[in-house]
């Protein structure tokens, strides 16, 4: 009987050489995990924590005032966390008038709802610290050489961490909104896509700090850190207007997968938001040539919602500490042997000696070491993929990538 396995050296080898390139399309899907695994020099807590975590101290703040009403709200919810209780809130608040639910009635729920707002205000609301951070060398790769193509990113975190990183370095990004004064949503830019490809797009799936409401009911970047304009449209009641920027935003993600030769990079992101899950699993079925790598935290067994899709689609691939599955084939990480003398190097920038196991594992699932490999990939020194480490006829193929070099099978053991 013969096991697969999966050499990280090849894999990654290919990788490092593609976005070393300014030719292919490459798009990053950032969740909540990244900001949640960056602690600042001389803190150990997370600069902002995940949406569990966010979850919990915006319920202890309101704790003494909406208690009772907010665990009712709760045990409600299949899934209780911040974005679906806020969901919740604000339907609940345009709904029932002067009728009482839980205590609240109509305005009662609309006050709550300001509150959930302005506590997840002032916890996501952090500067990016001076210095070295992943968010800057992300924008150091992203900036380090000419591109045929803008780089896209996709987030489902309010904060703005990306924003004061491209803004640092100077680096030119459009996120949908034109304008000086009171700076409005343009969804026909948004869809037609055609400024310089210098210009990095930031796309907030799930609404950001500054977005606000204005007396028209349209949606504007105010440039203030208010949260009032948070969660994705599919679970409020939004008029034409206000729905605008959440819809357009989706379907920027669907262009981007649904383009040939694309490849979306995911880190942060467990896969747990269906709308955005079922957007990747359909765009991914009906375009063959787009690519999928998700770079997760947790061991390949706990990953069940990015796994579910990396099981039927074969251009999704899933990279673990523990194992990977490519292909459609789960089976644990092996490095070969250094192909050359000068392998060592790179290979610890991926595969290194876990500090709570004691045991070797692949490291890109934590957002600090994905945006230093992203950053050392323009080292002046490259080199070839290593040889397979085995000749089988029943090896596992890597993903074929336009711009990638020739990558062997893996070997089984």
């Amino acid at each position: 009987m013969t096991v697969s396995v999966h050499n990280p050296d090849q894999y990654m080898a290919s990788l490092r050489q593609i976005i070393a390139q300014g030719r292919k399309r490459i798009g990053l899907l950032v969740g909540a995990g990244a900001p949640a695994g960056i602690f600042p020099p001389g803190s150990d807590k997370p600069l902002i924590p995940a949406v569990a975590g966010l979850t919990d101290m915006v319920m202890d703040a309101l704790k003494a005032d909406y208690g009772k009403t907010l665990d009712a709200v709760r045990a409600e919810l299949e899934t209780p966390n911040i974005e679906t209780i806020l969901s919740r809130v604000r339907s609940l608040a345009g709904v029932i008038g002067k009728t009482k639910v839980h205590d609240l009635d109509g305005e009662g729920y609309k006050k709550l709802s300001e509150a959930i707002c302005e506590q997840i205000g002032t916890i996501v609301n952090k500067p990016l610290h001076d210095g070295p951070s992943p968010y800057t060398e992300f924008v150091t790769w992203i900036s380090g050489t000419g591109r045929e193509h803008p780089v896209e990113i996709f987030t489902t975190n309010y904060d703005l961490l990306f924003e004061q990183a491209l803004e640092r370095t100077r680096i030119p990004f459009f996120d949908g909104f034109s304008g000086a004064s009171e700076p409005f949503f343009d969804p026909s830019s948004v869809a037609s896509n055609d400024l310089p490809a210098r210009w990095t797009r930031l796309w907030k799936l799930h609404g950001s700090l500054g977005w606000a409401a204005n007396a028209r009911g349209e949606v504007v970047r105010t440039g203030q850190a208010n949260a009032t304009h948070l969660v994705f449209p599919e679970h409020l009641k939004y008029d034409q207007t206000q729905k605008a920027p959440y819809a357009a935003l989706f379907d920027r993600l669907r262009a981007f997968l649904m383009t040939p030769d694309t490849l979306l990079i995911a880190t942060g992101f467990s896969f747990a938001d269906a709308h955005i899950s079922a957007r990747i699993d359909e765009c991914l079925a009906a375009n063959p040539s787009a690519s999928v790598f998700a770079f997760q935290f947790k061991p390949l067994e706990q990953e069940v919602h990015a796994r579910d899709i990396a099981g039927r689609r074969a251009n999704m691939s899933l990279y673990s500490p523990d194992k990977a599955m490519i292909n459609g084939i789960a089976a644990p990480w092996m490095p070969g042997d250094l192909p050359t003398r000068d392998w060592g190097a790179i290979r610890a920038t991926y595969w290194d000696i876990d500090e709570k196991s004691g045991a070797a594992q692949f490291q890109l699932g934590r957002f600090d070491r994905l945006a230093r490999f992203f950053a050392s990939s323009r080292a002046a020194q490259h080199f070839p993929p290593p040889p397979p480490m085995a000749e089988s006829s029943t090896a596992v193929a890597p993903p074929v990538l336009e711009d990638a070099v020739a990558v062997p099978s893996d070997g089984v053991a």
